[in-house]
């Protein structure tokens, strides 16, 4: 007991010395986190994700911890010490998933609305004057601000510790960070305790309603995307695009072109991602396609679309969307009348760089189905990747997804 009594003081008066080790602590653990994921190290970030939703454990039994460590350790623990606690789990929290959320926005989109917040509340956690004289003091607005912390903890933690897919994860903390600032902001009105049970569902029910009909705007936090194109051959053998467009004429959109991602997901998760096909802003097609993460190099995928409207030119995009319609990522190409616009170029304008994936010869399973499902069309969607193997013999790719649609019909 005297050893764990002299630890607690201890690290309490380091981070009262040295207020900026949390904060840098929580951004390090965060990058290296991200870095595990990416280089298929996840049981380590695990456990980093782990630790850090211990902290809001603390939070969320403040009162009992309190009366546990005056029990066992003889430590009265002040209120200034529980505030302080406090804002070192917002600060280690904060600045660990600021660099998923970095790297997964799609910044030409509302996703910079959410990840520019994130980082305005980082910045307020680390300074005093403003987190305790001006946050702290307004009760409602510091559960609010509690809470969209713990939802971007979860966010990031969720698929990193149980593999749930993006659509769950976000339904979990969206669930779990109402609830948990729902009884703070009540009671933050002076009303009588019987009162404030209305306010305290009104609230849950609101945010949660906010939460699903914003989810546009929330980055996935746990994948990304490694390479995008849009191309009109996909070669056989290194399963990666032959040539990529930004601009190409209706003659070669008819013949039909692909949209290719690779796409970078923790081991162990299978999550189901869609193509929106849009044209001028009206979305035509949606095309389903179920990838597995792990591999280095994002996992390569793509749709094939032949069936387009007679009057195909205009301004194109495809949206990379999980289930939960949060968007990975967008694809832009023109389709312009070659007599009216010799200039065609080859060569993209990428919605993000990336690093090419690798070419690796594999052999490929075929799923062939005799007749196509009903709510399917002519257009192919498939996802494909060589995932490594721990055997000598070679990695084999398979179809995890093919959809054929005979008549697409514009949304």
């Amino acid at each position: 007991m005297a050893v764990i009594k002299k630890i607690i003081r201890r690290t309490l008066r380091i981070a009262n010395r040295n207020p900026w080790i949390i904060p840098l602590f929580g951004f390090v653990s965060g990058a290296a986190s991200f870095l595990l994921v990416e280089r298929k190290q996840e049981q380590f970030a695990q456990l980093i994700s782990i630790l850090m939703l211990a902290g809001w454990i603390w939070l969320v039994l403040e009162n009992s911890l309190k009366r546990g460590i005056s029990h066992w350790f003889g430590i009265k623990v002040p209120r200034v010490v529980l505030r302080y606690v406090s804002q070192l789990i917002h600060q280690e929290s904060l600045f660990f998933v600021i660099p998923f959320f970095f790297i997964t926005t799609t910044w030409n989109s509302g996703q910079v609305i959410f990840t520019s917040l994130l980082i305005i509340a980082a910045l307020i956690s680390l300074i005093d004057p403003i987190y305790y004289h001006w946050l702290a003091p307004r009760r409602w607005l510091y559960f609010t601000f509690h809470g969209i912390t713990l939802f971007a903890a979860l966010l990031t933690a969720l698929p990193l510790i149980f593999h749930l897919p993006t659509s769950q994860s976000y339904l979990w903390a969206l669930g779990v960070a109402a609830v948990l600032s729902a009884p703070g902001i009540a009671r933050s009105f002076s009303e009588i305790w019987w009162k404030r049970i209305p306010i305290m569902l009104l609230f849950i029910v609101g945010t949660f309603g906010i939460g699903l009909a914003a989810r546009h705007w929330i980055p996935p936090a746990s994948i990304w995307l490694t390479q995008v194109a849009i191309t009109d051959r996909i070669d056989d053998e290194s399963r990666s695009p032959n040539k990529k467009f930004k601009i190409i004429t209706p003659e070669q959109l008819h013949q039909g072109i692909y949209a290719y991602t690779a796409i970078h997901a923790p081991r162990g998760l299978r999550e189901r991602v869609y193509h929106a096909w849009y044209q001028d802003g009206k979305q035509f097609d949606r095309i389903a396609l179920d990838i597995s993460g792990g591999n280095e190099d994002g996992y390569r995928s793509w749709s094939h679309k032949k069936n387009f409207p007679k009057d195909a030119e205009g301004n194109w995009r495809i949206q990379v969307e999980t289930e939960a319609r949060q968007v990975l990522g967008i694809l832009r190409f023109k389709v312009v009348d070659s007599k009216t616009d010799s200039k065609i170029s080859d060569a993209p304008k990428r919605t993000l760089e990336s690093k090419p994936a690798t070419q690796t010869k594999v052999e490929r399973k075929e799923s062939i189905s005799s007749e196509p499902e009903p709510s399917q069309s002519s257009d192919t969607s498939q996802a494909l990747d060589s995932s490594e193997s721990n055997t000598s013999e070679p990695a084999q790719s398979e179809v995890s997804s093919q959809a054929e649609e005979t008549t697409p019909q514009p949304n």
